[in-house]
């Protein structure tokens, strides 16, 4: 394709809609974990100021609580330091908030604070992708303890009980490593093979993107999982085979498509993880503990003292004043503001919710960013009809409040994934029997205060990210493209080289082809911005996936062939043991 046929267009606001952001989708095939973790995590503590009678404490223990619901896509070593991260985070944020509170009672101020931290937060959870619930959760914390009534020398000990809830919560997320160390990869390298048959079953542009996401991801995934044990070494072996899977065979797609499902539920269940043949002779790559696929070689580099200080200097240059991140945060600055003000300005006296409704609405552009007002607020007004329902049974005893709170909590991260209002329908009514814990509200005052927040906290929220433009957007769809044909160049030179060099420039074109098609989705839907080179984009991915193709190297069926775990040599089943 010549570059005089490349003629990239201004892109235009598209048209709202309406009823495809309310749509229920599957839900996620672990919801349970993040629903589970975040009920045991939260009861603990719970319970036990509930024997002690200090109920009027658990908004803070609440905090460190929440902190249960991140990282568990990461492999145990991995989500131990991350989770740390969100702890350290969380009390930091609601440490900022707690002195704030105890040093002022203005609203303005109060307000001007809750913004802030919001942005902050929201810069921080992008630029680290921390991933869902994001900066959600921890805005929810900072704003509420903003208004909440608060003297300095109560500060460290509330700081002192999120602490120690988020060491329980620390605690629920990595325990389960002791029964299933590699359990995480297993998954990830399982929803690999999975969108491999899918992509052998319906060759396409949505399914081979979705494949190479889902394979890139499982490599990352061990990437991060610490020293290699045979149970790792036998899931890179299974992400290669995923990866050359996708590329033309002889085998009939309806067959090859089933034998890839069948590898995926054996490695995602509890049994031996199939080990499929390596892509040639074990002597081609030196000893047998030499590596298969350069996985440890990319291990080492993360782990250099060089590379740690380049990724942090990365990271905040990710922050700095020429990221496409920027603007993203600078929406949240103003509608949270702008919102919370608003709320004050008619008589809200706590108008903290109002802020984390403008809050949660900010994703990548302002097309996604207009799917998440819809949802949050039809699930928070479904929510208050929940909430006026239940609030009866939760006063009749300190018991059933802490039962009502711990199932809300469950419902909230078990319906979240199938949609984001009706999550929001169970996370609405939870947060505001939070607020029982300190007294007994008046329900029409609870209730009109939450709607009034719900509707202008999204008004407020949306308008500002209308207004706010991106253009930046489309300079990282510019770099995105550069980066790619370098990695294509690469990967191109290294067809000749060791296996092990290929497999490293195969899995840096993919990680590229990922991030390209991330940045062009962004663009996609901001508005108010420069032209787009879709052209090129599709230009370059089609090149890229050419590449991919063309260096693959496909290994045979799958073989009997021995797993150790653990010390213990156990046979690996054939496909025909599903």
């Amino acid at each position: 394709m010549s570059d005089a046929s490349i003629r990239p267009r201004h892109p235009r606001p598209r048209s709202l809609p309406l009823v495809a952001p309310l749509r229920l989708g599957r839900p996620s095939d672990t919801w349970f974990k993040p629903a589970l973790s975040v009920v045991a995590a939260s009861a603990v503590p719970q319970l036990t100021l509930l024997a002690l009678d200090r109920l009027d404490l658990v908004i803070y223990t609440m905090a460190g609580s929440l902190c249960a619901l991140y990282g568990h896509g990461l492999p145990y070593a991995r989500r131990a330091r991350t989770l740390a991260g969100v702890v350290l985070a969380m009390t930091a944020g609601l440490g900022a908030a707690l002195v704030t509170a105890s040093l002022t009672h203005s609203t303005a101020v109060l307000v001007a604070v809750g913004a802030l931290l919001a942005a902050v937060q929201k810069a921080g959870c992008d630029a680290t992708r921390i991933g869902p619930p994001g900066h959600v959760i921890l805005t929810f914390v900072s704003s509420a303890a903003l208004f909440a009534p608060q003297r300095p020398g109560q500060v460290p000990a509330h700081l002192a009980l999120t602490l120690a809830a988020g060491a329980v919560a620390w605690l629920v997320c990595v325990g389960p490593a002791l029964i299933r160390r590699e359990g995480p990869e297993r998954r990830a390298v399982a929803r690999a093979l999975a969108a491999a048959a899918d992509r052998v079953a319906d060759p396409g542009p949505r399914t081979h993107r979705a494949a190479a996401a889902a394979v890139h991801a499982a490599w990352q995934c061990l990437l991060s999982s610490g020293r290699p044990t045979p149970v790792r070494r036998s899931l890179e072996r299974l992400v290669a085979h995923a990866e050359a899977a996708v590329t033309p065979s002889d085998a009939a797609p309806e067959a090859e498509a089933d034998r890839l499902r069948g590898l995926a539920a054996l490695t995602r269940g509890r049994g031996p993880v199939p080990v499929p043949p390596p892509p040639g002779p074990q002597e081609a790559y030196g000893t047998e503990h030499t590596e298969l696929y350069g996985i440890d070689a990319e291990r080492a580099a993360l782990r250099d003292p060089g590379r740690r200080r380049a990724a942090r200097r990365a990271l905040l240059r990710s922050l700095g004043p020429g990221s496409p991140l920027l603007p993203v945060a600078v929406r949240t600055l103003i509608g949270c503001a702008l919102a919370g003000y608003l709320c004050a300005a008619l008589g809200v006296g706590r108008p903290y919710w109002a802020i984390v409704t403008a809050a949660s609405l900010y994703q990548a552009n302002v097309t996604l960013t207009w799917n998440r007002t819809l949802q949050r607020t039809l699930g928070n007004l479904l929510g208050v009809l929940v909430f006026a329902a239940v609030l009866p049974l939760s006063r009749t005893a300190p018991l059933a409040l802490v039962l009502c709170c711990l199932f809300f909590g469950f419902a909230a991260e078990a319906l979240i994934t199938r949609n984001y209002w009706l999550g929001s329908v169970a996370v609405t009514p939870m947060a505001l029997l939070v607020l029982e814990f300190g007294a007994p509200h008046p329900a029409g005052e609870l209730i009109g205060d939450r709607v009034l927040d719900t509707v202008l906290g999204a008004l407020a929220g949306f308008l500002a990210a209308a207004l706010v433009t991106n253009r930046r957007a489309a300079g990282r769809v510019e770099r995105a493209l550069e980066a790619t044909a370098k990695a294509r160049t690469e990967a191109e030179r290294a067809a000749g080289r060791p296996p092990a060099e290929r497999a490293r420039a195969r899995r840096a074109l993919t990680a590229s082809l990922v991030e390209l098609r991330e940045a062009a989705d962004t663009a996609a839907g901001e508005w108010w911005q420069r032209a787009l080179p879709e052209q090129e984009v599709l230009a370059a991915e089609q090149a890229g996936h050419r590449t991919l193709t063309a260096t693959a190297q496909r290994p045979g069926p799958v073989a009997r062939a021995p797993e150790t775990r653990r010390g213990t040599t156990v046979p690996a089943p054939s496909i025909g043991a599903e």
